[in-house]
């Protein structure tokens, strides 16, 4: 199996197909590289398509010390997976954790970013709702470390932003919750303790954010309520950004729409390699709309 080895000797998890331009991809909590098997296809076309297993997620490495999971190694880790692929630069996407760790990835290796694109990121940004969040993440961690990754997958399959996907193709959402069941318990725990629950607020990385200048997509669905905030303030903050909305949709994005997300996607790709995205003009954060103020 191929490995890239992080700075900390962690090894992870990755595969990749098709040629060109590079395009990474990040999962989510409760996905792995599996999720990204409709981008895999369909970028894979195009382009040089990788995805990859975060730490705590086989066959990744599973520390089982939680100092070995934190936000910024998550970041660190992709830069990790395209050192080992000698990939100077790379188109980054990233879905809800992964989302967080391709924003900090734009942070900390802005120069190896061709873009970003952060899908579904924003739970537990909220400063006001920071202390529900980090609870909730302890309960999360004593639930799966009392009952197992088959229970939880049931329990969190089922979440007010994943009935969507349930709705709309009850076959993949099914597949969905079965490998979540698949993963570490001591790598979903640690995860969770490491760089879900210690992940800084989006509210807190202002003075980061105006300062990023890859081109940034960040994309969403309609009903996944705890990141459409979040996704307005990157919108406000990040001066090379553009929002988009996906209707109808929850959390899963990149599943449960799979065309859409990949158009989307696909489209700003494309702009930014031709040279087409756009810096915002300052005159677009005017306070009056019709400048008479």
């Amino acid at each position: 199996m191929p490995h890239a080895i992080a700075d900390d000797g962690v090894k992870l998890y990755y595969e990749q197909t098709g040629a060109g331009m590079p395009v990474i991809f990040v999962h989510e909590f409760a996905g792995d590289h599996r999720s990204w098997e409709p981008q895999m296809r369909h970028f894979g076309q195009r382009y040089r398509a990788i995805s990859f297993n975060a730490r705590g997620f086989p066959p990744s490495d599973v520390p089982e010390d939680v100092s070995f999971y934190s936000q910024n190694r998550a970041a660190d880790d992709i830069a990790a997976v395209l050192d080992q692929l000698n990939i100077g630069q790379a188109h980054i996407v990233g879905l809800s954790m992964g989302g967080f760790a391709t924003l900090h990835y734009g942070f900390r290796h802005a120069s190896r970013a061709r873009s970003l694109t952060v899908a579904g990121c924003g739970y537990g940004a909220d400063p006001a709702t920071r202390d529900g969040f980090r609870a909730e993440g302890a309960n999360t961690v004593e639930f799966i470390r009392e009952k197992g990754m088959q229970a939880f997958a049931d329990r969190y399959a089922f979440g007010p932003t994943r009935v969507q996907f349930q709705n709309k193709d009850p076959r993949g959402f099914a597949e969905f919750q079965r490998q979540l069941a698949e993963h570490s318990a001591v790598g979903s725990a640690n995860t969770q303790l490491g760089v879900q629950r210690e992940r800084p607020s989006l509210w807190d990385l202002q003075a980061e954010m105006q300062g990023l200048r890859v081109p940034t997509l960040i994309l969403t669905g309609d009903e996944d309520w705890p990141c459409l905030a979040p996704g307005v303030l990157m919108k406000q903050t990040i001066p090379s950004s553009a929002l988009a909305v996906m209707p109808n949709c929850g959390h899963g994005i990149n599943l449960e729409d799979p065309d859409q997300f990949n158009r989307i996607v696909g489209d700003f790709i494309a702009q930014v390699d031709a040279g087409r995205w756009p810096m915002r003009d300052p005159r677009a954060m005017a306070a009056s709309i019709t400048g008479m103020r």
